[in-house]
């Protein structure tokens, strides 16, 4: 288990003049004097931000590394320089880590101090993510801002962090009052994660700060610091050794986000989330599907927008946790869902359907891992078999339409569909795809990719020869209830061995049988009567209200879940099995097996694709990266024995 994301403490704060001021550091969190102006003399002119942001080329991506995020206020510095000064088509990533951050209430009463930064500051409020720890993933600013908080002491955050700066903020409180931050190993990630040529600033003139970056390959010099202070911290990356004077500033050199054409195979949540996330980065997409969009197994109705809390922070555990918060923003971000046929974030109610599962629930409330904003008991009468007090309410969560999402995400000026099925794929002699297709007409340039992204669930182990893939399919039928005048007041959507779902288009969802022997898509009665037995069971009251033994059936629907042996998705590059050394096949990644959480799991795995693709920062840490590749099978096998055949 990860010990590198304990529970959060949030920033705990004594107001003095409208300035917070940390206790526990006896420091301020900016200058009493002038906030931005410190921010822009130490951090911005420290760094020759300006300069460097009117000189970036087209599509450019620049990345800044931050310790100490506080207030946010380097943060709406830079961000607000970047968008008055690069080109309109550039990118910046912030990446920032903070092991104390303040609660949404102080940082809205911080930010307010800055009408300067009024919209950036009231698009940050609204995105600013509960105090869960590990990674958070913001765009802001129509995508050209990037933030990624980091909620974690500086040192192990950074070490989970891949990424390359091209500038550093060196902040946190004074080397004096947090001398824990200030050390060696610190200094040493500061050096793996730089760009050639990375500058660095921090309002610290310390002799041994300057001595531990310099021992790690920074030329650093002395210049004027802000205001009363005397003098701070200028330098870049040489990566020279200690000793060796190397002051040539001309390493740095601006970097453009790659683009290119990407083939997705699959039009559910997987493609849609992956055609989206790199079509935002100016690649032009095509998707193909010879079903259309979401006809698969994220057809339903309807589908519910929630995670299991646990109170263990395992890779897998942090990966439905992170990716639960990461879907919420993707769909905050993209105004969905914005009327009742789409859906609503409402909450969801869980109800345990065994003492263990109650046991687990009550475990992750109390664990700290679960801050109240996002999860709270039931209090008072519950129905069923639950006992008075029993179960959750996930406040943020709710049910939405999946192909309505499916079609929304899809809805880009860069992606097209193909209601085409891909037969073949192999290697193309410049690097990238071929695609073979059911006919030799004209294929919209789909015929050839740069990169190919399977999304098509258990169909991709037979399209890319993935045989070694240990994938199962399990079949789910839906059942689709007519609503009643009880039943169309209700707005939560909860979850009990199976779940409800409020109505959309006067339907609710009740499901969802789990079957491992089946993989037909035949529609059963008996599957019918299942879910409204376990609804009778565990939900006897809304059972009733939507008619008891009368209740009418208004249809049905089949799926197969496609879910991996470890209950993880699969995303990433594909690795070349065959391939002693191990290698991935070039431009070739997949994103599957989601099983039945492809609303929340999608969206995470599509950031992390496109990261991958583009050499951009990415979105989560890497273990949860290493517990999301392909090739841990892989790995795993070959551990077991010395030769392993695919």
């Amino acid at each position: 288990m990860s010990q590198r994301f304990p529970p959060i403490t949030p920033a705990r704060l004594d107001w003095q003049a409208d300035v917070p001021i940390a206790p526990d550091f006896d420091d301020p969190y900016f200058s009493r004097d002038d906030g931005p102006a410190e921010t822009r003399h130490v951090f911005l002119q420290g760094n020759r931000l300006s300069e460097r942001f009117r000189a970036l080329p087209a599509c450019a991506r620049f990345v800044i590394g931050e310790t100490g995020f506080g207030t946010g206020l380097n943060f709406l510095c830079a961000a607000q320089a970047f968008l008055d000064d690069a080109p309109a088509d550039a990118t910046l990533h912030f990446v920032s880590v903070e092991k104390h951050p303040l609660g949404h209430g102080d940082l809205c009463r911080a930010v307010q101090h800055w009408p300067a930064f009024a919209e950036l500051a009231a698009e940050l409020t609204a995105h600013y993510p509960p105090l869960t720890p590990g990674f958070h993933r913001l765009s802001l600013s129509g995508g050209r801002i990037v933030l990624t908080l980091i909620f974690a002491d500086a040192l192990a955050a950074l070490a989970a962090t891949d990424a390359r700066m091209d500038a550093w903020f060196l902040d946190g409180f004074a080397p004096a009052r947090n001398p824990a931050m200030w050390q060696p190993a610190l200094f040493q990630q500061l050096a793996r994660l730089s760009a050639p040529g990375a500058s660095v600033a921090t309002f610290t003139a310390a002799g041994f700060v300057r001595r531990g970056l310099i021992a790690e390959g920074f030329a650093m010099q002395r210049v004027p610091g802000f205001g009363r202070k005397r003098e701070m911290l200028t330098g870049h990356f040489t990566g020279a050794p200690a000793g060796q004077n190397i002051t040539d500033t001309s390493l740095w050199q601006p970097q453009s986000r790659r683009v290119g054409h990407a083939a997705i195979i699959g039009a559910g949540l997987a493609g849609a989330t992956c055609a989206r996330a790199l079509a935002e980065q100016g690649w032009r997409v095509t998707v193909l599907d010879p079903a259309g969009i979401a006809n698969g197994a994220s057809g339903n109705l309807a589908g519910v927008v929630y995670t299991t809390p646990s109170a263990h922070a395992t890779p897998q555990n942090r990966f439905y946790q992170s990716s639960y918060l990461h879907t919420l923003h993707w769909l905050a971000r993209h105004g969905f869902p914005a009327n009742s046929d789409q859906g609503a974030l409402t909450g969801v109610l869980q109800y345990p359907a065994e003492p263990r599962h109650h046991d687990k629930q009550q475990a992750a409330l109390d664990s700290g891992h679960w801050p109240a904003a996002l999860l709270s008991r039931i209090e008072g009468r519950t129905e069923g078999r639950t006992e008075n007090g029993r179960g959750i309410t996930l406040s943020r969560g709710g049910y939405i339409s999946p192909p309505a999402w499916c079609a929304h995400l899809l809805d880009h000026p860069l992606i097209s569909l193909q209601q085409q099925a891909v037969r073949a794929l192999a290697p193309a002699d410049d690097g990238g795809w071929t695609l073979g297709h059911d006919s030799d007409t004209d294929l919209n340039k789909a015929r050839h990719a740069d990169i190919v992204v399977l999304a098509n669930a258990g169909a991709a182990r037979d399209l890319a020869g993935l045989h070694w893939l240990p994938l199962k399919l399990i079949r789910g039928q839906v059942t689709y209830c007519q609503a009643t005048d009880a039943s169309q007041s209700w707005t939560q959507a909860i979850c009990h061995s199976g779940y409800l779902t409020p109505a959309i288009k006067g339907l609710h969802c009740v499901g969802a049988t789990f079957d491992l022997r089946r993989h037909d898509l035949d529609t059963d009665p008996d599957d019918d009567r299942r879910n409204l037995s376990e609804l009778q069971h565990h939900l006897p009251e809304h059972w009733r209200a939507l008619g008891g033994e009368q209740t009418t059936v208004s249809g049905q629907r089949v799926g197969l879940r496609c879910q991996s042996t470890d209950f993880l998705p699969l995303a990433g590059p594909v690795p070349d099995a065959t391939d002693k050394p191990h290698r991935h096949l070039p431009g070739l990644y997949m994103s599957i097996a989601h099983g039945s959480r492809g609303i929340t799991g999608s969206t995470l795995c599509a950031e992390l694709i496109a990261a991958l693709v583009n050499d951009e920062p990415r979105p989560t840490d890497d273990e949860i990266v290493r517990a999301l590749a392909p090739e841990r099978f892989i790995l795993r096998q070959r551990k077991k024995q010395p030769e392993w055949i695919p």
